[in-house]
């Protein structure tokens, strides 16, 4: 780890020379950390468009085949705990299986945080974040629209990071603060990795224990915090003084992000510029070994947006949105989200399909920046293939009259946790998602059984490699 002055650390890239290994007179095998992380992206998508494979909404997803699984029809009805916001329990069942227990609480614990108990039961190593939280959403009303990592007890595993330069500073930290000045004041004055100045020259200077392509490796890994940290301050230079003082963010965060349920008007440039330097910082903060268990969320659950602006991938134009126009409604009435009650599988649901198709390329740009070259771990395989990565939503089915019915075939996806899961295939496991989690767990070695005491646990064998 590359420390810094008071509390500020920035790690490292990993490398040959920080890998733990195990030689024999037949082989070596390296040891890299286990890792999981929850994806979760608001609204979900409608099972029959699911059955539609990569030629359909799944699409961004098509260049990530072979690095994941994609489950179909996970039923998540045992979650229904109200029968009158499947938004609320969809969402407060991705990644726990369970019903929550009140506004502020799951009715169990997060998967990611299971392995985390399990793998890490003294704690993990210094300078890592114990769990990393963050995201980019505006429904708030209840605390499982947004959060998706749960303590054993069924409490919040760690405050919600919404604003980018938040999260960059949850990660990297701030230096000790002379007394009488304010962090936004140090801003002024210094980056985060003026503090390691003297630690990179070692670690890049003759005297480095390190070889040459591991050099490099940390003279491109600081150049790149660095390139995070301008983007998430806005930083220019004045004079050489520093700085300039953090802008306001372009979109809304806290309360006034959600104004009693009405909706924001959004244009999608603004949501993507914002969430995609999220999606960048957190996983730099994987990458620099700063986070190894946590969820991220894109849009929450009942996520009321009223979208405005071309939607294009790969070159070509698919939609147009303009929400409030297409309904010829305003307020709550007028947002992204009624694309979803009004589904009807017999029509076409342009609108909605360009909506999920949307959610999956941002979803797949975060899975992406894991699998880069620079990513490429000690053991021949990328971030993403070591990390056990869930992604998943709040709704399947698309039946809103119905509660039962939308939280059945409920999407899911899962990286391969370094060899555990089978990846490559999409796989109708027509199973409940209680079971799907527990077949997880045990695929990562743990003898931990979610849900009630009374309920046999019945294991999806098929997921697992």
């Amino acid at each position: 780890m590359l420390k810094g002055l008071g509390t500020v650390a920035v790690g490292l890239p990993f490398m040959e020379e920080m890998l733990v290994s195990s030689a024999t007179a037949a082989s070596k095998s390296v040891q890299v950390p286990v890792r999981a992380f929850n994806v979760f992206f608001g609204l979900g998508i409608p099972a029959p468009l699911q059955a539609e494979g990569f030629d359909g909404v799944l699409e961004p997803l098509k260049d990530l085949g072979d690095k994941l699984l994609i489950m179909r029809n996970v039923d998540q009805v045992r979650a229904d705990g109200t029968g009158i916001n499947a938004h609320f329990d969809g969402a407060s069942a991705s990644f726990t299986a369970e019903a929550p227990a009140g506004e502020a609480k799951s009715g169990g614990p997060s998967i990611d945080q299971v392995v985390r108990n399990y793998h890490y039961p003294n704690g993990l190593p210094s300078g890592i974040v114990p769990t990393l939280a963050g995201g980019t959403y505006f429904r708030r009303s209840r605390v499982s629209r947004y959060v998706h990592t749960y303590n054993m007890d069924g409490t919040v595993a760690a405050t919600m990071q919404e604003r980018p330069r938040d999260l960059f500073e949850r990660v990297f930290g701030s230096v000790d603060l002379p007394e009488g000045m304010t962090a936004r004041d140090l801003h002024l004055k210094r980056s985060v990795l003026d503090s390691v100045v003297n630690q990179y020259k070692f670690y890049t200077g003759q005297r480095s224990p390190l070889g040459a392509q591991s050099k490099a490796r940390v003279a491109d890994h600081l150049d790149r915090v660095r390139e995070f940290e301008q983007r998430a301050y806005s930083h220019r230079d004045l004079n050489n003084e520093g700085p300039a003082m953090p802008p306001a963010s372009r979109i809304k965060h806290g309360g006034e992000a959600d104004p009693g349920g009405e909706g924001l008007d959004m244009i999608l440039d603004d949501l993507v510029t914002e969430w995609r330097l999220m999606a960048d910082l957190y996983a730099l903060a994987i990458q620099t070994d700063k986070a190894r268990f946590g969820a991220l969320t894109f849009l929450a659950a009942g996520e009321r947006l009223r979208m405005k602006g071309d939607y294009e991938y790969n070159g070509r134009k698919i939609f147009t949105f303009d929400d409030a126009a297409q309904h010829n409604k305003t307020g709550s009435g007028g947002c992204s989200h009624e694309w979803w009650h009004k589904f009807n599988e017999k029509k076409e649901n342009e609108a909605l399909r360009a909506h999920a198709h949307m959610k999956m390329r941002e979803v797949a740009y975060f899975l992406k920046r894991l699998d880069e070259p620079d990513c490429v771990e000690g053991n021949g395989k990328s971030i993403l293939e070591n990390t056990m990565i869930t992604v998943s939503t709040e709704s399947g089915d698309g039946r809103h009259s119905d509660v039962k019915r939308e939280l059945s075939g409920v999407f899911h996806a899962i990286s391969g946790a370094n060899g555990r899961f089978k990846t490559g295939q999409v796989m109708d496991v027509s199973a409940e998602g209680i079971d799907v989690y527990n077949s997880m767990l045990q695929g990562m070695g743990i003898d931990h059984k979610l849900g009630p005491a009374d309920r046999d646990r019945v294991f999806v064998d098929k997921i697992r490699a």
